[in-house]
């Protein structure tokens, strides 16, 4: 085994992908969301052999952020990957931006990872923490909130990259359009024209993001930190 690896948003698409390539990668996976689909995720895991451990947390709570450490306490393990993945969204343009859905997006894609790696990365001893941004931190059209919030995870994740070394490496992967539900929900005509600015030409599948995040948590990434890499199929911030 080896070590804990704790996910965040472990429920979402991108989330459970992570879970699953951890999960195989020889990780013992502390799966960590707030919905009911959490026990489906772990369930899938278990049943394929795979070491894993529900935490049903709100990580925007002192609480919350406890009962993952004690979480991980009790695999025995230590922890060797922290991936801070949860994240939502609240769109509008800036003048129908509401104060309280402003504040939601910064507290739960910003504060709560700065705050469960400034509780954890004293207790790992080595290790890898990936930040899952979002290519958005480049600017995007009406995500003013969540374009700060992934654009000052990126400022996190250089920063604790000085700190955290060399015992704990720190990176972050940008994702662009991804086939999660999200996307998904997208209105058609609106999602084919993005899909249509994607070099590539179609969206990522989660998987292609946890392979990244695999990479990233192993030694063959052993002389990267600090870094952001953007997986978005060449789409660039003119398109």
């Amino acid at each position: 085994m080896r070590g804990a690896a704790i996910v965040t948003g472990a429920a979402g698409g991108i989330g459970k992908a992570i879970c699953r390539r951890l999960g195989e990668d020889g990780f013992h996976v502390v799966a960590v969301d707030l919905v009911a689909e959490l026990d489906s995720v772990v369930a899938d895991l278990e049943a394929d052999g795979l070491a894993a451990t529900p935490v049903v947390a709100d990580l925007i709570s002192v609480d919350g952020r406890a009962l993952v450490a004690d979480s991980v306490a009790g695999t025995g393990l230590p922890l060797t990957a922290l991936i801070n993945n949860a994240g939502i969204t609240r769109d509008a343009r800036l003048v129908n931006l509401s104060e309280d859905d402003f504040a939601a997006v910064i507290e739960v894609n910003l504060a709560a990872p700065y705050e469960l790696s400034r509780m954890l990365v004293p207790t790992m001893a080595a290790g890898s923490i990936v930040n899952i941004s979002s290519r958005s931190y480049l600017g995007s059209f009406g995500q003013f909130n969540y374009a700060m919030s992934k654009g000052g995870l990126v400022g996190l994740t250089r920063a604790l990259a000085l700190q955290a070394a060399p015992a704990v490496r720190v990176n972050a992967v940008a994702p662009g359009l991804i086939a999660t539900e999200m996307s998904m929900a997208i209105p058609e005509e609106q999602l084919s024209k993005m899909i249509g600015s994607i070099p590539l030409g179609r969206m990522g599948d989660p998987s292609e993001v946890a392979d990244l995040v695999g990479f990233l948590c192993s030694e063959k990434s052993s002389y990267l930190t600090g870094e952001v890499i953007v997986i978005g199929g060449g789409r660039s911030l003119a398109q």
